[in-house]
């Protein structure tokens, strides 16, 4: 399943739904880091960030905020919208800080991994 993305230039591409799954629990951490939130809420912040070129499912982030508070990552909490409806809130909870801190590290070695073998073939070496 692909997910259509806009690059810088404005092209449309498509990201494989696996290419971006392992890294939406981190989406999501790093947002409630700032402070909790509502699910509605952080799928909008997350297609803001990313400057229009991703939007989250609202199936996927549910199973992903379901899958951190199972985790003991996130807490959730009942709260009311402006208009009086219930809403459920989103915090991060300690183990979820020190999990963030680490999925940040393996994602900086990853890449840099990976980056090796990307420039090392464009510039026509071995990686």
């Amino acid at each position: 399943m692909f997910e259509t993305v806009t690059t810088e230039e404005g092209r449309a591409m498509a990201i494989s739904a696996d290419a971006i799954r392992g890294y939406i629990d981190v989406l999501v951490l790093s947002l409630l880091r700032a402070n909790p939130s509502y699910a509605y809420e952080l799928a909008q912040r997350i297609t803001a960030i990313s400057g229009d070129a991703y939007a989250i499912k609202q199936t996927t982030l549910y199973s992903a905020v379901k899958r951190l508070e199972s985790s003991g990552l996130v807490s959730s909490s009942a709260g009311v919208s402006p208009s009086g409806k219930p809403r459920t809130y989103y915090s991060i909870t300690d183990a979820g800080l020190i999990h963030f801190d680490v999925k940040v590290e393996e994602w900086r070695n990853t890449k840099s991994v990976v980056d090796r073998f990307i420039n090392g073939t464009i510039e026509g070496g071995t990686p």
